[in-house]
């Protein structure tokens, strides 16, 4: 590739777009929430929650130097992640912690992004991350789930026209936000019942001798506080 084609590329990934109508930024949001809604959807669309879940325990679990051996996504849409490293301290706590926080941090990574207009940015971003973890997936669904939604991006980045790219972009930025507060609240669900005993709250209890009900309440503030401010910034306000 020479410079020129370099230049260009580099100009194509960092160029501002042009923001799309409100109209449509509402319209993605309202199809992002009948993704999260109704249960029959949902099974479907919580994969993509589940990526950024089990991405977010590996991307800690590397960056507080911990070694990861791999991540397994299930078709039930539940998730594995496998570290080695030492069992306690602050780098088990992050790695842990990350995972209900991840899609919606994600989400508000997302919406500032596009609330710069760097929509070009935001696709090319979210491919290169799941090119990342594709090469940590240990099982054949996760990697076919996560090369589907990958080639999605590459596609969508590559092939479609602006408007579509757009719209695709807000909708997943939207997906994110609000597909990372219902499983804080089925969480909650669980353990209420007595279930998910090994959940990552519960985890996070005893590594901290925190009770996992104040790690629950700081995931749902995290969700809630990222939707309300990516929600902003999204539709200008």
């Amino acid at each position: 590739m020479d410079s020129s084609s370099t230049a260009g590329l580099w100009d194509r990934l960092t160029g501002i777009q042009t923001a799309p109508d409100l109209w449509l930024v509402i319209v993605t949001g309202v199809a992002a929430l009948a993704a999260v809604g109704p249960r029959p959807l949902w099974r479907l669309s919580r994969n993509a929650v589940t990526i950024a879940h089990e991405g977010g325990h590996g991307l800690l679990a590397l960056l507080t130097g911990r070694r990861l051996d791999g991540i397994r996504l299930h078709s039930d849409t539940s998730g594995v992640t496998v570290s080695r490293g030492k069992p306690t301290g602050l780098g088990m706590i992050l790695t842990a912690a990350a995972g209900y926080t991840a899609p919606s941090l994600l989400g508000l990574g997302g919406a500032a992004l596009l609330s710069a207009h760097r929509i070009t940015l935001l696709l090319w971003a979210a491919t290169a991350l799941l090119v990342v973890m594709l090469v940590m997936i240990r099982n054949a669904y996760g990697a076919l789930t996560v090369i589907l939604t990958g080639g999605t991006f590459l596609l969508v980045s590559w092939l479609a026209p602006a408007e579509v790219q757009a719209a695709f972009a807000y909708a997943v930025v939207w997906f994110l936000l609000l597909g990372g507060v219902r499983p804080v609240f089925e969480l909650q669900a669980k353990r209420r019942g007595g279930g998910a005993p090994d959940s990552d709250a519960d985890q996070l209890g005893r590594l901290t001798h925190v009770h996992p009900v104040v790690w629950l309440v700081l995931f749902h503030v995290v969700a809630l506080c990222s939707l309300v401010g990516g929600g902003r910034w999204l539709l200008g306000l």
